[in-house]
């Protein structure tokens, strides 16, 4: 079993993760536990071994699934989904990257409001009722430095998160926040200025990380400072990005990151998915609107 150390706050780091500083602690061992490693017990939060041994009281361990502070199931791999957003990302870039049909491929999935575009017969976008274009364009990207500052940032915030949520629910997060940052592109940005990448979503992530950490008593100023640093760049005219995508996004993740982990234990199900519903409808609403002022 690996050491655990104080870092420079006076918070010990997890037992099995030193590296990570904690506040919370097993409720029945009481060693600091990271949110990888808390699993959600009727009171507080547990350790894995805990879980898995009934921490030693004789009794046979209970034929509960151990869940994560979210509610979600503990997986195997708690970073699987992760790890295929990227991929799906990583091979949507390799078809852009193949010649003409790569550029009409970028041309049909990029989010677009309402343009013509060469090689196509008729305007195209969302106010053509081409409503998959909120989502695709989430998986494609404008060139390796873009693609790779995304998919960075992915495996970075989203790992951990992945991890504090569970699988579904990190999922729903993912996409409610990407789609947030696409309903707000398509209502405030110039319909014949296409946009693409990941970043809306990855901006969900940051806010619901934001929550989390606040939740566990973590210092805050990290992941602040890197939210500033990246809004900095989104607002820097020399970057052309669209910032809209960036702020609904992030808006969307405070909302839904909220609502997953401050749900009551009682009712968690229905109020974190009551929130992405609520978040979703906000979605079509806007697109709704939207597309009656453009046709």
């Amino acid at each position: 079993m690996a050491d655990t150390h104080q870092d420079g706050e006076g918070l010990p780091g997890c037992y099995r993760h030193p590296d990570r500083p904690t506040g919370v602690r097993c409720t029945r061992c009481e060693r600091p536990i990271c949110p990888e490693c808390m699993v959600s017990a009727s009171v507080g939060f547990q350790c894995p071994e805990c879980v898995r041994s009934g921490s030693g009281t004789g009794h046979r361990p209970t034929a509960t699934r151990p869940r994560t502070l979210a509610g979600g199931t503990v997986a195997a791999d708690p970073h699987l989904v992760t790890k295929v957003l990227i991929g799906v990302c990583l091979a949507a870039f390799v078809v852009q990257l193949s010649g003409g049909f790569g550029d009409r491929f970028t041309d049909r999935f990029e989010m677009l409001g309402l343009a013509p575009v060469p090689g196509f017969t008729t305007p195209q976008g969302v106010a053509e009722g081409q409503w998959y274009r909120l989502v695709t364009a989430m998986f494609l990207h404008g060139g390796f430095v873009h693609i790779a500052f995304n998919m960075l940032s992915l495996w970075w915030i989203g790992g951990p998160l992945e991890a504090a949520l569970g699988r579904a629910r990190y999922l729903a997060l993912y996409f409610v926040s990407g789609l947030a940052g696409s309903a707000l592109s398509y209502l405030l940005a110039a319909q014949n200025e296409p946009s693409l990448g990941a970043s809306g979503a990855i901006f969900g992530l940051f806010g619901a990380t934001a929550v989390l950490m606040r939740r566990l008593n973590y210092d805050l100023r990290p992941v602040i400072a890197l939210l500033v640093i990246n809004l900095i760049f989104t607002f820097n005219p020399a970057f052309n990005i669209a910032w809209q995508a960036h702020i609904g996004g992030l808006v969307g993740g405070l909302v839904v990151g909220y609502g997953m982990i401050h749900a009551p234990r009682e009712r968690r199900a229905l109020v974190q998915y009551g929130v992405c519903a609520l978040v979703l409808l906000a979605v079509v609403g806007t697109v709704v609107v939207r597309t009656g002022q453009l046709t």
